[in-house]
């Protein structure tokens, strides 16, 4: 396959773009590409997910399985991702093939593993939280009791974390029971003021354009984002700093595409990456709605090298991740919609999951409003009233 060189042959019938994963990412970039008519190919393990009932075709497979994934680039134009815990082992194979991917394989190596991921900053003088790296729990006990380990601290796994997985607070010696098994890495326990999350976007050309940065604020018992607030609440040498810091990470790994580059802005005035994700991200949602380009068009354009859209706020906005309810697990009931639908300003995107569980991401919704007060209000009100159940 060779890439599209023109806007003409991109909008051409038989141009394909292969997705890996087929989820809520998966489908609001399919939604995104319906618009220019371009053929979606995703690649997921059933066509119920919430990208199959919207994309050109479904491929049923594993995009952690070798052979499905080296099978599905091979009749695509362009392959990329909805989530980075892909076979990357095939993505080299097919680069060498000639396959056009974005992001690159080598980076999503190094993107997948936390400790790789660490090291690559620490390479780069890019600014990140002190760590450290054990095989195992086990380990991270051996150097506690030599002393080369102290408490507090956070416990990440190296790979497959996800959505708040993968992660434990280690205050204090009762909660050491709570240690992850397997390869991690340890960080010292930050103290931070704000988590910050600033959204970047590169084509080939090497044309680069930032979301405004967004504060994220968290679901104590899910540890989960449960609002996003936009524009952060900083100052303008700080979100200078934050859009600086994730065009020169994204430069550094060299990406095609998106990058979410979450951040920690501690209470000592320092900004440090925390981790990054090459894709579509949680903390993006909101552009769909409150910004000229969502980050789903935006993907598109940075992978088929055409011109970034801008990124220029329509007004502020908050966005909620809509959790299923504590306590409930089956087919979806949502209640309360036309209440919620009645808030004015917002907007709301239910992701289509036929099961709902306790905190399993099954929407989100996005306030705006000229007023940022104002909107997170409406925000508050609106995760009050609706719910998402299971009969």
């Amino acid at each position: 396959m060779k890439a599209a060189n023109s806007t003409a042959e991109l909008l051409s019938s038989d141009f394909k773009v292969g997705i890996l994963g087929g989820g809520q990412l998966g489908k609001m970039l399919v939604l995104a590409a319906n618009n220019w008519d371009l053929q979606t190919w995703v690649l997921d393990q059933s066509a119920d997910f919430p990208a199959g009932p919207v994309a050109r075709h479904f491929v049923e497979g594993s995009f952690k399985d070798e052979a499905d994934v080296y099978a599905f680039g091979q009749q695509v134009d362009v392959l990329t991702i909805e989530i980075e815990h892909v076979n990357t082992d095939a993505l080299l194979r097919l680069q060498r093939e000639g396959v056009l991917i974005h992001p690159r394989p080598e980076a999503l190596v190094t993107i997948k593993d936390k400790g790789l991921q660490k090291q690559f900053y620490a390479a780069q003088d890019i600014s990140t939280a002190p760590f450290q790296l054990y095989a195992d729990k086990a380990a991270v006990h051996a150097a506690l009791d030599s002393g080369q380990l102290r408490l507090p601290f956070v416990q990440k796994s190296r790979t497959a974390g996800y959505d708040g997985r993968g992660v434990a607070v280690i205050r204090e010696s009762a909660d050491l029971e709570k240690l992850l098994p397997g390869p991690c890495v340890i960080e010292d326990l930050v103290d931070i003021e704000k988590e910050i999350a600033v959204v970047v976007a590169r084509n080939a050309d090497g044309q680069v354009a930032c979301y405004p940065a967004v504060e994220m604020e968290f679901n104590p018992e899910a540890n989960l984002v449960e609002f996003l607030f936009c524009p952060a609440a900083l100052t303008s040498e700080q979100t200078a700093a934050c859009e600086a810091l994730a065009c020169r990470t994204i430069e550094a790994y060299d990406i095609c595409g998106l990058l979410a580059v979450e951040l920690f802005l501690t209470r000592q005035g320092e900004i440090w990456v925390n981790e990054v994700a090459p894709r579509t991200h949680n903390s993006g949602h909101h552009s769909i709605d409150a910004c000229q380009t969502s980050q789903f068009e935006q993907q598109l354009r940075a992978i088929l090298n055409l011109p970034l859209g801008s990124t220029a706020l329509h007004a502020p906005a908050v966005m909620v991740n809509l959790l299923g309810a504590p306590g409930h697990t089956g087919p979806v009931r949502c209640e309360g919609l036309a209440d919620a639908l009645a808030i004015e300003g917002s907007h709301l995107h239910l992701y289509g999951k036929k099961m709902t569980k306790p905190f399993r991401k099954m929407g989100h919704a996005t306030v705006v409003d000229t007023d940022l007060e104002r909107a997170k209000s409406k925000a508050r009100q609106l995760l009050q009233t609706l719910k998402i159940t299971a009969p």
